[in-house]
């Protein structure tokens, strides 16, 4: 692998920027990466694990003079890391970032972004449900899709700058209207994420199941989603914030989809709920067969009897 970028700056420093940071060192994409984060603890923390060159607390002073600027931060900062680092930025440097939320990350940057740089919308749809700087491993982005949405006039060379660097970090890249991906978004991530932290908070206020029992009996089903509901509580409250219309709308339509089921439950009508189950299941498959996820009992989670 060449060298794509003489510097490139990473704002953000938690499992993506890690991971980003991890996978740029080992294929040499870059002559120097400048990390910053607003914690002291967590800057220290990225130089101890040697994620970059150089460490700042200071984003401005992150992307002055660098070629790349990946922005890693929950979406509802999106607008103050612009602010911050706009006057630093030179002539043509990328700026992209990695949230969940495009058309509010596009509200909050592109009015401070100069306009002799190219700002490209990203996100790489990896992650895991760990977060902070001990959280990214090299390798996470492979094999994963990350979606542009770029803004109307956007260099195609910039374009094809930026993914070339996530191809090389084994991304497939795809481009989307930012209104569409987020509705895309909303039902294939947002979604599940709420229902899993409601179902966790349901469990955590029941009366009648103590709570030794429900972690005791969790392998039934309810452990899988405490996996979701681990996830940074920043990041997805910033994400129910500045998702809203989306969200509410796929909220709607699962509310729908939930009182048909419950009221074929509530009648005995067998065929419906066989028939709801039985479309469900081609789902998980059509998933394996993408590539999406591995087709192994128990989601590919060790045993007792496969250690020895």
């Amino acid at each position: 692998m060449t060298v794509q970028f003489d510097r490139i700056a990473l704002i953000g420093i938690g499992l993506i920027g890690s991971s980003i940071a991890y996978d740029v060192k080992r294929l040499g994409l870059a002559k120097e990466v400048v990390i910053a984060t607003r914690s002291a603890d967590t800057l220290k923390r990225a130089e101890e694990l040697q994620l970059g060159d150089r460490y700042t607390t200071s984003s401005a002073d992150a992307a002055k003079d660098a070629d790349l600027v990946i922005v890693s931060v929950p979406v509802g900062a999106s607008e103050s890391v612009a602010k911050e680092i706009a006057g630093s930025l030179k002539p043509g440097a990328i700026v992209t970032d990695v949230g969940s939320t495009k058309a509010s990350v596009i509200a909050q940057m592109q009015p401070h972004m100069p306009p002799q740089v190219h700002f490209i919308p990203g996100h790489p749809l990896a992650g895991t449900e760990k977060s902070g700087p001990d959280a990214g491993f090299p390798g996470l982005f492979e094999g994963r899709w990350c979606i542009f949405t770029p803004i109307s006039g956007t260099d195609e060379t910039a374009l094809k700058t930026l993914r070339q660097f996530w191809e090389s970090l084994g991304s497939k890249v795809d481009e989307m209207d930012p209104e569409h991906h987020d509705k895309v978004l909303a039902i294939v991530s947002h979604l599940p994420h709420i229902i899993a932290y409601n179902i966790v908070g349901t469990a955590d206020d029941l009366e009648a199941v103590t709570e030794s029992e429900v972690i005791k009996y969790s392998a039934s089903g309810f452990r899988d989603f405490t996996r979701l509901a681990a996830s940074d509580p920043t990041m997805w409250r910033d994400v129910c914030l500045h998702n809203k219309d989306a969200i509410l709308e796929m909220l709607a339509r699962f509310s729908e989809d939930l009182a048909y089921l419950q009221r074929a439950i509530r009648w005995g009508e067998g065929d419906k709920i066989f028939d709801l189950f039985t479309r469900t299941r081609a789902i998980r498959r059509s998933i394996v067969q993408a590539g999406q996820d591995v087709d192994a009992p128990d989601f590919g989670r060790p045993h007792p009897l496969e250690k020895k």
